[in-house]
């Protein structure tokens, strides 16, 4: 249902890291929101990555988190912790959060918890292993950003279709690869990419990569691309 709009600031408190346990073994949702490099170099497991720094940071949590499930945020300090609850308040999503990882993931790795990583893979690289040894590729973008030009043998699946909306289910039967194939993942720029991965660990896919850069570097590196109707419109 709809939540009333708080008037007064909302502030995010502090949690333990056996405060945390606790609730994630409850299902609550961490939401992490550092960069993509920065939750690729090491993150909580099951943790999903919405960038702090996306201008549709608040909508993207709403897209991504289930429905009911109260959140913790991740960040780099209080104050973006913050700053993130502040945004979440414009649709009243604020609620839902019951507070912060306080000392961040260094306090998760100094209580000896483990941490999941997402290797980080530049458009030359995925290039070549396309070419070499047949690497699957996800695109997670929406459908007109997939017919402007994608990858040849891509997969498409937008990263929302990977959560339910509203009624709609998640849409993972289009993804038609096992789960422990190896898989990168791709979206504009490499931010969408990394919410879709932290997506795809949850459902029990294990070897994925973030494709650094998106597709922006790969028009950019001049690779070729197909377009809607899969006829080579960029090269």
């Amino acid at each position: 249902g709809k939540q009333a709009l708080t008037m007064e600031t909302p502030i995010a408190k502090p949690l333990t890291i056996e405060q945390v346990e606790a609730m994630m073994a409850d299902g609550q949702v961490v939401v992490d929101g550092r960069s993509s490099a920065a939750y690729g170099a090491g993150h909580i497991p099951g943790s999903v990555n919405v960038q702090l720094s996306s201008g549709e940071f608040e909508q993207r949590v709403g897209w991504v988190t289930p429905d009911d499930a109260p959140l913790i945020l991740l960040t780099n300090s209080e104050a973006e912790a913050q700053e993130a609850i502040f945004k979440m308040a414009f649709i009243a999503l604020d609620s839902r959060v019951v507070g912060y990882v306080d000392g961040g993931m260094a306090a998760w790795e100094n209580a000896g918890n483990s941490l999941q990583k997402v290797p980080q893979m530049d458009v030359t690289t995925l290039q070549h292993k396309l070419s070499v040894n047949g690497l699957q590729v996800v695109d997670v973008r929406e459908a007109d950003e997939w017919d402007e030009g994608h990858i040849e043998g891509g997969h498409h699946l937008p990263y929302t279709a990977m959560a339910q909306q509203l009624s709609v289910p998640a849409q993972w039967d289009k993804l038609d690869i096992p789960h422990d194939k190896s898989v990168a993942v791709v979206c504009a720029t490499g931010k969408r990419s990394s919410t879709a991965i932290s997506l795809m660990f949850r459902k029990g896919y294990t070897n994925l990569y973030n494709v650094t850069g998106g597709m922006a570097a790969w028009e950019e590196a001049g690779y070729k691309m197909l377009d809607g109707d899969g006829i080579v419109c960029k090269i």
